[in-house]
């Protein structure tokens, strides 16, 4: 950081991952094999980058801020014939025409766009088996959360219908620069099946819409979903038509959006 005047920017959730001694825990986690192409987002300075370079077949380095570009471009130079760095917004990129394609993502995630960056490359990279990614805890917990849970919601739901998913371990804060002031998880997700059908995934995001109300107000209000029609759905599942979705499983909240949509 001293090399290249490299300050963290807070208006991009900056907290750069220093601290070499959490990669061989990255490492291990991920099983990363020499076969991997992996896709990074958020390179930071690229001490991530640079270990993950070192030890698959292909690495996609994506970075928003351009003033990062010195550090990583030295850091990715001796593995010049096995990476990419993309100087671009992660969620707008175009990740169908990364090439070679992932096979896995492993990323210290900004906060700020930790949920959107792993629920997009689920359903943008069907080429992707394997999350390993630095995330606050609360959106670990998120993903993992249960039926039932506080934290159950959209995450949740749209991440387990495809993968399986769990909390790995805790991060020190002290890996990152500046330290931050929430804590930190590396939060594992393992693909078992395909992406849902966008419009189920609309009818599971609308009945989380509005938490207080039962799944058939809230599937009326944000979908404009007949409610008499829901509670049939529901009544044929076998739950009580005034259920939230909050207490369906992943699997439950499919079928119900299957059978509507």
């Amino acid at each position: 950081m001293a090399e290249f005047a490299v300050r963290p920017r807070r208006s991009l959730g900056q907290n750069f991952l220093v601290d070499s001694n959490i990669l061989g825990v990255i490492a291990r986690a991920a099983e990363l094999t020499p076969q991997d192409v992996v896709l990074e987002i958020g390179g930071g300075v690229g001490v991530l980058s640079e270990y993950l370079a070192e030890r698959v077949g292909f690495v996609h380095v994506v970075e928003i801020d351009r003033a990062l570009e010195p550090p990583l471009r030295d850091a990715l130079a001796p593995y010049a014939q096995r990476s990419a760095l993309h100087l671009a917004d992660a969620l707008g990129l175009d990740l169908a025409a990364l090439a070679p394609a992932p096979t896995k993502v492993v990323a210290n995630l900004p906060y700020g766009i930790a949920a959107s960056a792993i629920l997009r490359t689920i359903e943008d990279l069907p080429s992707v088996s394997r999350w390993l990614a630095m995330v606050q805890r609360e959106v670990g917990e998120r993903f993992a959360a249960k039926p039932g849970s506080r934290v159950y919601g959209i995450p949740s739901v749209l991440a387990q219908l495809v993968c399986d998913v769990r909390v790995v371990r805790a991060i020190p804060r002290s890996v990152f620069y500046p330290v931050p002031r929430v804590d930190s998880v590396l939060l594992r997700l393992d693909r078992r099946g395909a992406p849902i059908e966008a419009s189920h995934a609309e009818l599971v995001r609308a009945g989380f819409a509005h938490r207080r109300k039962t799944l058939a107000a809230s599937l009326q209000l944000a979908a404009g979903v007949d409610a008499e029609r829901t509670r049939t759905v529901l009544a044929r599942l076998g739950r009580p038509v005034n259920v939230r979705a909050e207490a369906l499983s992943p699997a439950e909240l499919l079928a119900v959006a299957k059978a509507l949509a």
